[in-house]
């Protein structure tokens, strides 16, 4: 989907130019467009268009290539047309167009246009059809220096687009004088990205248009047309299929829907997919493989189209007979679809909406987390794919009102349990096009709909019907299975004894413990120092002599001295910016401005406390003055100035009250010459420098007895006392993106301007590579194959490099002098690794030898083990999906810290870890309130004691029917729970729908599953393998086709009967 033609019928070619008229540029639309892009460059001129002075965007020739490129989404986006070949250079004062005479006539209304909206001339330059356009490049040249000159700079910074490369002649010798001249070339790609993010009005029309389109021949034209194909079983080609939809994109009618011909264009050719082999990615292609849509298949449509060059994108999965577990993904999927699509709100993050995916994912179908796809889709306009506007884990892009989103979630490369390779392995994929709103998200391609009841497609029903109850015998007769079942629920039980035991010993310890510090008046070993807060005194200027002269009983406002002059009765009194609590502006009917300004008082709400308070008690303050003035523009800059220097003293203020609680560090020696010190290069660090500029990666090196870490920026340093560093952890990268080193510390440090007890180190093992211009790339593609190696072997490098690092600071720290701090860098132990929710967002939290640690997501998370008191998990119960864990500090006044929504799988594993690492762990079926029982031990430690201690928690001894319903957990049968799980299946859609197949026989059953003590899926597997042993032991391929037919006809009404009613599904 990723590669489209550039041409739609909107060029603005020689041929096309010759009919004069024909092509008209909007004037109004330029004039508003010019302004919002004047103004973008200005305002983010250095963190996004590379600090250019000037932007040169040239774009390529007409090509039959699908294709976007950005120079022809400016084009599009400014003069409504393409311009191939054409180069545009955009300076402050000047606009230059070097093109063709035809074009030049073209672009000659919006000379005076440009002058009034920027105030910027417009020079032509017409390139002769003979010419080469030399002269009239060094004409544009001589142009840029001498602008560059008048601003007072010598070398210009021209901003272009890196990744274009330059076609034809013209563009050819351009880019090669660009490159050769006296210029500093920066990339602009990120400025133009963000400055077509935002859509206005029109361009909103155009993509709501669009969206209306494709959603239409998805719902008028490839369902019906699909449901044909099926009905009638015809042998229909994916690509044959592809050109049909493509044609009914570009004759509207088709579709019933009304748009202008012209306007209209595909995104990419429609995709197809069936019959085992399926691509999620956009560069997917309809191969000539036929469709197929036998039982247990799935059939994935995509269309996407363009009016006025706006795109839309709509993908469709179509299930045939699904199974339990493509039933049970396609459930998943969409709930997980529509959680994405509704955190796309303004003021979100991107990254939100991935996770939002995601979590529906971990928490309905955990074993379905593999599959999901990387991404759940990116910003789309007038490119099908806006780069920086990814949404997926990583991308922290605001999200803003009026943005365009295609919504693109699948699972790839499900495993069916079958031989048949045409539906043994299946993908699912849903998209949509979503616009931004102010309070909620749009889907604009909504006509087309997704719910199961219209996707899913049944038609084997009299054929089970019949063949349901000849599956019954075989199920009752699986010994040997049956008693492999047993024997690892007996392994199971010896286990689960022998953890009873060890845990009953741990919880005597522990209260003997917990009895002993309690007594000895100690609630934890809490560091309970409080830091004062200090004030200074407020000094503006130490004597009369200091004031500046007045200026005419004005506002003034002295940024080196901090303060703020006010004429009162004919003098000038200052105060300092500190005492000032508000200041705003406004103005009356009479056009007189306002100015009120407030003071921070004594005995006033919110207001803070000053030491100048008590040492003045009987000073008189003031509270609050006003203003009056003709001057507008003179009160708005006094607000202003007021506004920007009390910002600027709180935040230095504040900073220096956060040092003041540092605990003071011992200072860094470095290595000399004896010792070189033992560096890696090239790592960001984690929390990042504050300030505006361009982040940096920098060094970091180990030295006598610590660590520094540095940029080329002489601000930019932070030390790590070897003495301060409490645990240091090596996370080599696997599966995740990061390879990382962290610190966690004694005591807190400033990073930049904040105060952290951890700092991470890491570096990114893969570059983010976006291929432009390139079509279908095959799995056996030598470059993709390449690329791939290039990628692992990078990764192993960059592991290697830490690896030998964490090794040669590990033999640093093994010397004698350092055997008092007892430190070694310790490695996260990731196969006893569970996912759960320790702040706010789903990560995955893996233990080491001596914490529990999560060092991917922030804010991080490092539990040390030795700190642990006990551990609670709650709402473990039968049924539940999900539980938590409580950590209880032997610090009873620290907060207990909670991980939330851990999979129900997680717990055995959990148990055995906190068993194996001697930590006492309790289970409840409730959450407690932790902060009343913590307060309730502190406050009569004795009763605690007296009262068993910990033992309130034990299940065992409260409830005496606990064990049986432990017991009920391991050997769970269904029979056991009838009631239950009938009144489950009448809450739950999606449970009713896999359990209806058994039915009928479920009665017949429930004695023999009540003695053998079978599971559901050895059930299920020995029904399935019943199914295709009758199958193809009895009924002809005719008859079973006669069937087929027949319940066909069942599930559907005829063409003619209008839109045909779907088959419910399994």
């Amino acid at each position: 989907m990723g590669d489209h033609r550039s041409g739609n019928g909107q060029n603005v070619n020689g041929k096309a130019a010759a009919a004069g008229p024909a092509y008209k540029i909007q004037l109004d639309n330029f004039s508003k467009r010019l302004k919002t892009l004047y103004t973008h460059w200005n305002d983010h001129r250095n963190d996004l268009w590379g600090s250019s002075d000037v932007l040169a965007i040239a774009a390529p020739p007409n090509s039959e290539d699908l294709r976007y490129l950005k120079s022809s989404a400016l084009n599009m986006w400014l003069l409504g047309y393409e311009f191939p070949e054409t180069i545009m250079v955009f300076m402050k004062k000047q606009i230059h167009f070097l093109c063709s005479q035809k074009k030049a006539d073209v672009l000659r209304p919006v000379e005076r246009t440009a002058k009034e909206a920027v105030g910027a001339e417009v020079v032509i330059h017409v390139k002769a059809r003979s010419d080469d356009g030399t002269a009239l490049m060094e004409a544009i040249f001589s142009a840029i220096h001498s602008l560059s000159k008048a601003d007072g700079q010598e070398v210009p910074v021209v901003g272009y687009i890196a990744r274009e490369a330059p076609e034809g002649k013209l563009l050819e010798i351009w880019g090669e004088k660009l490159k050769a001249a006296d210029f500093q070339l920066n990339d602009v790609t990120n400025g133009l990205s963000d400055l077509f993010a935002v859509k206005d009005d029109a361009e909103l029309l155009n993509v709501k248009k669009a969206a209306h389109l494709t959603a239409n021949v998805l719902k008028n034209y490839v369902v019906p047309k699909l449901e044909n194909v099926i009905d009638e079983e015809k042998k229909v080609t994916h690509s044959s299929l592809m050109d049909e939809t493509e044609k009914a994109i570009l004759d509207p009618s088709r579709a019933k829907v009304k748009l202008k011909v012209d306007s209209i264009d595909i995104c990419y050719p429609p995709i197809f997919q069936s019959g085992g082999e399926f691509d999620l990615r956009p560069s997917a292609a309809s191969n000539d493989e036929l469709l197929y849509y036998d039982s247990a298949s799935v059939i994935i449509c995509a269309v996407g189209s363009r009016y006025n060059s706006y795109c839309s994108n709509c993908a469709r999965t179509f299930l045939i007979d699904a199974n339990p577990l493509q039933s049970k993904a396609y459930e998943v999927l969409l709930k997980a679809h529509e959680a994405a699509i509704s955190m796309l709100k303004t003021g979100n993050k991107l990254n939100a909406a991935y996770q939002a995916a995601f979590s529906v994912v971990e928490k309905d179908a955990p074993e379905l987390l593999p599959n999901l796809t990387k991404s759940a889709g990116t910003g789309m306009g007038l490119e099908f794919r806006e780069s920086g506007l990814n949404v997926n884990a990583k991308n922290e892009r605001i999200v803003k009102e009026n943005m365009v989103f295609n919504v693109s979630l699948g699972f790839q490369n499900l495993q069916n349990q079958t031989n048949n390779p045409k539906n043994q392995n299946f993908s699912m994929l849903l998209a949509d096009t979503v616009i931004v709103g102010k309070e909620k998200s749009d889907v604009a391609t909504h006509m087309s709909s997704k719910a199961v009841k219209d996707v899913a497609y049944s038609f084997n029903e009299d054929e089970e019907e019949e063949e349901r109850p000849k599956a019954k015998p075989e199920a009752n007769g699986a010994d040997p299975i049956m008693s492999k079942t047993t024997l690892r629920s007996d392994n199971q039980e010896s286990k689960e004894e022998l953890r009873r035991q060890h845990q009953a010993e741990l919880a005597r310890q522990k209260n003997e413990e917990t009895a002993r510090r309690l007594a000895g008046g100690r609630s934890g070993t809490g560091d309970n120092r409080n830091a004062a807060k200090t004030s200074t005194d407020l000094v503006a200027y130490k004597s009369v002599n200091d004031l500046p002269p007045p200026r005419d009983s004005m506002i003034q406002v002295d940024q080196k001295n901090e303060a703020v002059l006010l004429p009162i009765y004919g003098s000038m009194v200052p105060f300092h910016v500190a005492t000032i609590r508000t200041v705003s502006s406004q103005q009356d009917t009479n056009r007189n401005c306002y100015i009120r300004i407030i003071f921070n008082v004594p005995g006033t709400p919110f207001n803070p406390h000053d030491s100048n308070t008590s040492k003045f008690q009987g000073a008189i303050y003031l509270k609050e003055v006003a203003f009056r003035s003709k001057d507008s523009r003179h009160i708005s800059e006094v607000v202003q100035q007021i506004k920007t220097l009390r910002r600027q003293v709180m935040a230095r203020e504040s900073e220096r009250a956060e040092r003041a609680t540092l605990v003071t560090q011992e200072k860094l020696q470095l290595a000399g010459n004896r010792m070189k010190p033992i560096k890696l290069s090239d790592l960001w660090i984690r929390p990042a420098f504050g300030g505006r500029g361009r982040k940096l990666p920098g060094t970091l090196e180990a030295h006598v007895n610590g660590f520094r870490y540095s940029t080329t920026r002489q601000d930019e340093r932070v030390d790590i006392m070897f003495g301060n560093i409490k645990h240091a952890f090596f996370q080599p990268a696997e599966k995740e993106m990061i390879t990382l080193l962290h610190f966690h510390l004694h005591n807190h440090i400033m990073v930049g301007n904040r105060k952290t007890k951890d700092v991470q180190f890491y570096v990114e093992v893969m570059d983010v590579v976006q291929t432009l211009g390139g079509g279908k790339r095959s799995a056996y593609d030598p470059d993709e194959i390449e690329e791939e190696q290039r990628e692992r072997d990078r990764k192993n490098k960059i592991n290697m490099d830490f690896q030998n690092f964490v090794n040669r600071v590990n033999d640093l720290w093994g010397q004698p002098h350092f055997g008092g701090l007892d430190l070694e860098f310790d490695q996260p132990l990731r196969e006893l690794g569970f996912h759960g929710v320790p702040y706010k967002a789903s990560a995955f939290i893996v233990p080491t030898s001596t914490c529990l640690v999560e060092l991917i997501e922030t804010p991080f998370l490092v539990v040390t083990l030795s700190e642990i008191e006990i551990v609670n998990l709650e709402r473990v119960g039968l049924g539940q999906k999900n539980f938590d864990m409580t950590i209880v500090f032997k610090d009873f006044k620290r907060d207990v810290l909670r991980i939330d929504s851990i999979p129900s799988t997680s717990l055995d594993g959990i148990k055995e870890w906190l068993d194996t690492t001697d930590i006492k762990y309790y289970e409840s079926r409730l959450n407690l309130n932790w902060r009343q029982i913590l307060k309730t031990i502190t406050d009569d430690p004795q009763s605690f004691i007296d009262d068993g201690g910990w033992e309130f928690l034990n299940l065992e001894v409260s409830d005496s029917d606990s064990e049986k319903s432990e017991e009920s957990d391991q050997g769970y049968e269904p029979s056991d729970v009838q009631s239950e799980s009938d009144s489950e299946e009448d809450a739950s859609d999606s449970e009713s729908l896999v359990e209806s197949e058994d039915d009928d026989d479920q009665d017949s059953e429930e004695e023999s599953e009540e003695e053998k003590g079978k599971t559901w899926e050895e059930l299920e597997r020995e029904a399935s393998n019943a199914d295709r042993e009758k199958g193809d032991e009895s009924d002809s391929e005719e008859e079973r086709k006669r069937r087929k037919m027949k319940a066909f006809g069942k599930g559907r009404a005829g063409p003619s009967g209008g839109m045909p009613k779907r088959a419910k599904m399994r």
